[in-house]
């Protein structure tokens, strides 16, 4: 199965006159790398929130948000005013030295800035916590939905891509059955030419080592195996099939670029170039692919 590295969840949950609202998105990324904004009070499950990201979504540029809202009239949070204040300097203090203009909405932005809401009773209840959890597995399991569905899409590319390189491959064939007696007219054409004599016993023993040489069938059957290895591995169960593919795409490179170089008819050459072209779009995809 192919995932996407790229993807977006959210999901909402309420507990006790609060609503938890946690929002994550996901990019490309060769590792994980979490950017988590998480409230102090919920500071005891934190590790294993970022356990649990880690588990599900293996790698890429993760970037998680947990805000919690007071839905009642009476409040059991107050503000930090002495983070509010260090927020605010701060932010003046890099608006100042990037050139660029202070917030027209400082509460709005400084409201959500971890640990600036404190809750009045420290003890929180294992229920909510719960919540909070749940509402954290449910954001992350609607971010694997959405990979779900860009891997979809990644994996029409790649088949659209392989098989035009099966199709262009099969193009190579008709050049190859008149490349021999072609070679070996050149040959005699240009000898007779020199006018000297020339043994044709030695003349043909030459003409096989040069016609290994030019022999491309084992990279034909190399880049077709590659090519059905490469959609067998994204039919595969395991989630995690981007570096296999990635290095898959190497080996079909190199099979390409091998009969590039014994290619020495500018009508398989142009076939070769269309190969490499579509060979591009998959290595520009992979990248993607968790």
């Amino acid at each position: 199965m192919i995932l996407s590295m790229t993807g977006f969840g959210k999901a909402v949950g309420e507990y006790g006159g609060k609503r938890f609202t946690v929002e994550v998105k996901s990019l490309n990324s060769k590792q994980m790398d979490l950017f988590m904004r998480w409230p102090g009070i919920y500071k005891e499950i934190e590790l294993d929130a970022r356990s649990t990201i880690a588990n599900v979504l293996h790698k890429g540029k993760v970037d998680f948000v947990l805000s919690v809202e007071t839905l009642s009239g009476e409040s059991a949070t107050k503000v930090n005013l002495a983070a509010l204040k260090s927020y605010k300097e701060q932010i003046s203090n890099a608006c100042k030295e990037l050139g660029v203009a202070e917030p027209q909405d400082w509460m709005k932005i400084m409201l959500r800035l971890p640990d600036v809401m404190q809750s009045e009773n420290q003890e929180i209840e294992m229920a909510e916590l719960e919540v909070v959890n749940d509402t954290v597995r449910r954001a992350l399991e609607a971010l694997v939905d959405f990979r779900k569905t860009e891997g979809k899409s990644l994996r029409a590319v790649f088949e659209k891509n392989l098989n035009a390189i099966s199709s262009l491959l099969k193009e190579v064939e008709p050049f190859e059955k008149g490349r021999v007696e072609g070679i070996k007219a050149k040959l005699i054409q240009r000898l007779q030419q020199v006018n000297v004599e020339f043994d044709r016993n030695r003349l043909e023993q030459e003409m096989i080592y040069y016609i290994e040489k030019l022999d491309i069938n084992e990279e034909k059957n190399r880049l077709t195996q590659h090519i059905k290895y490469f959609f067998e591995t994204m039919d595969s169960n395991c989630d995690t099939v981007g570096k296999k593919l990635g290095f898959l795409a190497q080996e079909i490179g190199r099979e390409i670029n091998t009969l590039g170089s014994k290619s020495n008819e500018a009508e398989m050459q142009i076939i070769v170039v269309k190969m490499k072209d579509e060979l591009e779009q998959i290595k520009e995809q992979v990248l993607n692919v968790l």
